[in-house]
């Protein structure tokens, strides 16, 4: 099972440093292509999100996150930092498959 991390250059970068691949995106168009592409990868079991690609396509990732088991998809902390109002990573998990970590 892979990780893939989908959005701003320095998350990117960072999970790069310890062999996680990823995909930057500017744009909707872009998160979007890399998204369906991401889901059609029979290998990838968790997509990571950044927050700022999740606010360019919000309603896709709110309908991706309460659905999408397999790959889990999950949004990661912007890089200005997490919103009050974001729940949890494992708050996330639980509701996507049901499981505590």
């Amino acid at each position: 099972m892979k990780i893939l991390v989908i959005g701003h250059p320095d998350a990117v970068l960072g999970f790069s440093l310890v062999g996680v691949n990823g995909k930057v995106v500017d744009t909707p168009e872009q998160a979007n292509q890399a998204l369906d592409e991401a889901l059609a990868d029979r290998e990838i079991g968790i997509i990571l999100v950044t927050g700022d690609v999740t606010a360019m396509i919000g309603s896709r990732m709110d309908f991706l996150r309460l659905h999408s088991t397999v790959p889990l998809v999950v949004e990661i902390q912007a890089p200005e930092g997490a919103q009050p109002e974001q729940p949890s990573l494992s708050e996330l998990v639980f509701r996507a498959i049901g499981v505590k970590i």
